[in-house]
């Protein structure tokens, strides 16, 4: 097994590594299930915290997890541009310590303000350091061009599987040993995904030894500064749709996330359902995740991502809808929806490589994600303010159909080429 080879990262190829394309994306996968994880059992925290601390209650805990969506996507771009400058390995490093400490404090905010801060913005701004984001970031950079539809797959799929892992765990935990104690395992936890992350990191650009053979001289497009990067991206129609519909993804995510435990629950199932049930959204997006990388490495992405889109929509209708609120609809919706979690994020990121190469492609994505988390926080915020507001989840529900819809015609138009030559140009 061969490390990726050293190439201007310019054209798309990889950046030199130590290490072979299976262990990178070995690598990657471990990082993303033990970073993704705990975040994602955050929903199985709620009713013992605001059962415990009487001075917080739905829309405070609400409005903390959407502003932990806000910081988050307003973190990637930075985090996007200081991982394509220093290696995503040291990022994320970084981005566990802070982590970490995101969950300590949940233990000791004990105000609405204090909670706020800590969980919603301190803990955002770790995850926009270390987070599945920043993994496919790292996959684009170091993989060829051949593994990577089936690396973004498998990468978030692993993400997934540490959401099937950690919630029913988090539950049982929760109820064995209190929450509290749960957290500060859980930042332990974190923690050990430092080493591995730092394997993220590509070697040190040398200087290319002399051919030894005469080669034809080619002529090169000039490398584009940041700034002209960013002008491109956003001038550019087919970018904008994909990020404009990655908004519903992030709206619906955010919602089911930390709302569905409480809907659940409120619904007249026992609670232990509920978190089964979305450990189980986990085990099937495992499923869905690479099955959308794989599809997207022969097929029009955008063609997958409308499908997705629509797809979500017509589920969430027929549970919301069509079916009662049972135990088996609640685990139909969660091994359907599980089929869709986050099988957008192959074809969204594999479209962005095709479209802009590798060079700012962590910075791009970010910028794309930011819209995912706008579309996070506005959900949420909406979710806690209309469940205190009128005592249902539904037009929340309603508004993730509809925009589940939108989503799905805006990405029909998508163009799948580059925008500029990637390639060296014949002189």
């Amino acid at each position: 097994m061969s490390a990726p080879a050293q190439a201007n990262s310019q054209t798309g190829q990889p950046v030199k590594s130590r290490l072979s394309p299976e262990l990178i994306i070995a690598a990657g996968c471990l990082v993303g299930i033990i970073t993704f994880g705990p975040r994602s059992a955050l929903g199985q925290f709620q009713l013992p915290i605001l059962g415990d601390i009487k001075s917080l209650d739905v829309s405070t805990f609400s409005f903390a997890m959407a502003l932990q969506y806000l910081f988050w996507g307003l973190g990637g771009p930075i985090t996007g541009a200081l991982a394509d400058k220093y290696g995503t390995g040291r990022i994320m490093a970084i981005g566990c310590v802070v982590y970490a400490i995101a969950l300590v404090l949940m233990v000791y905010s004990r105000d609405p303000l204090t909670f706020i801060l800590t969980q919603g913005v301190l803990f955002g701004l770790a995850l926009s350091f270390a987070s599945f984001n920043m993994i496919i970031g790292a996959f684009q950079k170091m993989l060829p061009l051949q593994w990577r539809s089936f690396a973004f797959g498998v990468g978030t799929a692993a993400g997934s599987f540490g959401q099937f892992l950690f919630s029913p765990l988090a539950g049982g935990m929760i109820q064995n040993i209190g929450w509290q104690n749960t957290a500060f395992l859980f930042a332990g936890i974190v923690l050990t995904a430092i080493p591995v992350a730092l394997a993220l990191n590509p070697m040190v650009r040398k200087k290319s030894p002399e051919p030894a053979q005469p080669v034809i001289p080619v002529a090169v497009l000039p490398e584009q500064t940041f700034r002209e990067a960013l002008k491109e991206a956003f001038s550019h129609r087919s970018y904008v749709f994909l990020v404009l519909g990655f908004f519903t993804c992030g709206f619906q995510l955010s919602f089911v996330t930390i709302h569905f435990q409480r809907f659940v629950v409120e619904s007249g199932i026992r609670p232990e359902i509920g978190y089964w049930a979305f450990g189980m959204v986990g085990l099937c997006n495992i499923i869905g995740s690479m099955l959308s990388g794989w599809f997207s490495g022969f097929m029009p992405k955008r063609y997958v991502l409308s499908f997705i889109y629509f797809a979500r929509s017509m589920v969430t209708l027929l549970f919301i809808i069509v079916m009662p609120i049972t135990p088996f609809s609640v685990f139909a919706f969660a091994i359907l929806t599980g089929m869709l979690w986050l099988s957008t994020v192959p074809p969204t990121s594999g479209l962005i490589g095709v479209m802009f190469g590798s060079r700012y492609f962590s910075t791009l994505y970010g910028f794309a994600f930011l819209n995912h988390q706008i579309g996070g926080f506005l959900g949420l915020v909406l979710a806690g303010w209309l469940r205190e507001a009128t005592g249902s989840f539904l037009i929340v529900w309603w508004l993730s159909i509809g925009f589940g819809i939108f989503s799905a015609i805006i990405n029909l138009p998508i163009v799948e080429k580059p925008v500029r030559s990637h390639q060296p140009l014949a002189a």
